[in-house]
């Protein structure tokens, strides 16, 4: 079990929190609207109300001692930048702020953010991906150039083993999961031995090249 602090939890934040309690993680929520903590002091382990641009505030949380710490403060992006200086100066070691553009996620590097969150962008480019390509799932960008991708197998894989499908060598993907449907279970790094069946689908991970090229053989 790690430990975790969302700062503001509205839509974004809310969300975050309590999909991390619910997968066993202790969560601290921390907004400085009374509403939005009563709305989930049930849902996470501890909920505080306070104002986080206020250094003094936040001593009190123990949050230095957090494996990290998210910030989600709607569109004040000079709150979300004060905040960020205040978690660095008290010696928070990862700290995650979502921003609202470019320029805005630039100075939350400079300033010190761990990572940056773009959910909007994300968002809009597993969409674009999975109208552009109905054969995908889901799509999730992973380090610069490569993705991972929840896909339904080509209609020409069905019934082969994966080490005849050669994807490494064809494509430069590497399986990392297939989900069965039937019987419901999923295998993580499969062998080369697994057969692919029309009900499975497949998690890959590779660069974006490589997975644009077996989408096509999808839809050819």
């Amino acid at each position: 079990m790690q430990q975790y602090a969302v700062i503001g939890v509205g839509n974004f934040g809310y969300y975050l929190a309590v999909q991390l309690y619910k997968k066993g993680h202790e969560v601290l929520a921390v907004d400085i609207d009374e509403g939005r903590i009563q709305a989930i002091k049930d849902k996470v382990s501890r909920a505080v109300i306070a104002d986080a641009t206020d250094p003094e505030a936040l001593e009190p949380l123990g949050l230095a001692a957090m494996d990290a710490v998210c910030v989600s403060l709607g569109d004040s992006l000079s709150d979300s930048i004060l905040v960020t200086l205040n978690l660095k100066d008290m010696g928070v070691t990862r700290v995650l702020v979502k921003c609202f553009s470019e320029p805005h996620g630039r100075v939350l590097q400079k300033i010190g953010a761990n990572d940056v969150l773009h959910p909007e962008k994300e968002m809009a480019r597993s969409l674009a991906e999975r109208l552009h390509s109905p054969n995908v799932i889901e799509y999730l960008p992973f380090l610069e150039g490569y993705s991972i991708v929840e896909m339904t197998p080509p209609e020409g894989f069905i019934g082969k083993p994966l080490k005849d499908l050669d994807l490494i060598n064809r494509f430069g993907v590497q399986v990392i999961a297939v989900k069965e449907m039937v019987p419901e279970r999923t295998n993580m790094v499969p062998t080369g031995n697994y057969q692919m069946k029309d009900s499975d689908v497949l998690i890959v991970l590779g660069s974006d090249e490589g997975i644009r090229k077996l989408k096509d053989q999808s839809s050819g």
